[in-house]
């Protein structure tokens, strides 16, 4: 019987509420602008078809993706001074944002081994990762992404909801879905959530594996040219991994004491908006071949700093 959510205020006053609004809209339009200029640079520049940009092209869609699922309708709502969210359109804000999310975890865990043949085994590089085995794993990871998303939504907008339709964030997500409904009703979802936890874990694991057997390889290297190189490679996709992480796990091992509406917020903001924003300059800030892509394009003056 319920027909839409109220979602979470932003402030309590008109002035804060118009403040959120201009600040939620600089981070999109900078997740917009540094996503869609490395999305162009890798299409359109032939020295980037490799097969880590074309993972990192892949990276951008999700961002792009995944903060145009959040902050249009949060900024939305500041602007015309409204909580509403409709029930189909919280449940397509649930999908996509878990569609996005978990494609973007798992592509992360792809990008993970790509560093590791590059560097463990290169000469292996071009059989192990041609043309072929890249949109292979790409695809992969869009598809674990679809079907996990599917399933979830279809299980916790399934379930009766009994406690109102008030949620405490600016965005549909399953946690709040799940404090609304009845006693007991929840437990399936919870038992697939633990199951779903335990595959994180797996290419958590992976990811640590890998980096272990590179940072073991790049110190056998004789040439300090070699290692710093190598490491230059591997420190944007660690940093993007560690941001991931960091942000999801410390809202997911929250502990509920500390738990209260402007806290939430400031994690959900931290784990859904803050990584598609901040991914485009970790990369383009380290990545060469694709700063020199974008000087083509006139995006970065030629005069940039080199870091």
């Amino acid at each position: 019987s319920i027909s839409e959510f109220l979602l979470l205020a932003l402030a309590d006053t008109r002035q804060l509420q118009l403040l959120h609004f201009w600040l939620f809209l600089g981070i999109y339009l900078a997740a917009l602008l540094g996503n869609g200029l490395i999305s162009t640079a890798v299409a359109c520049g032939q020295r980037l078809h490799t097969p880590m940009c074309f993972f990192l092209l892949s990276l951008a869609l999700l961002d792009l993706g995944c903060i145009s699922t959040t902050l249009p309708k949060a900024m939305a709502n500041a602007l015309w001074d409204t909580r509403a969210n409709s029930y189909s359109g919280c449940a397509a804000q649930v999908f996509f944002f878990l569609f996005f999310m978990t494609a973007e975890y798992f592509l992360l865990t792809v990008m993970a081994y790509d560093r590791y043949v590059a560097i463990c085994n290169p000469l292996h590089y071009g059989t192990l990762l041609g043309s072929r085995a890249c949109v292979t794993m790409a695809a992969a990871a869009w598809g674990t992404g679809f079907f996990y998303s599917m399933l979830h939504t279809a299980n916790t907008f399934s379930l009766p909801l009994c406690q109102g339709n008030v949620l405490n964030q600016f965005f549909g997500e399953i946690p709040q879905m799940l404090k609304l409904s009845c006693s007991q009703s929840y437990l399936k979802e919870v038992w697939l959530i633990v199951v779903s936890g335990c595959l994180y874990f797996g290419c958590f694991v992976f990811i640590v594996l890998s980096y272990v057997q590179i940072f073991r390889a790049v110190l056998r290297m004789p040439s300090e040219h070699g290692r710093h190189k190598a490491f230059s490679t591997c420190l944007p996709h660690l940093a993007v991994v560690s941001l991931f992480l960091s942000t999801a796990m410390f809202a997911c091992l929250k502990p509920p004491s500390i738990s209260s509406s402007s806290l939430d917020l400031v994690v959900a903001v931290l784990y859904s908006v803050v990584p598609p924003a901040v991914n485009p300059l970790i990369y383009s800030m380290r990545n060469q071949e694709l700063r020199g892509a974008m000087r083509k394009f006139r995006i970065i003056p030629s005069n940039a700093r080199k870091y």
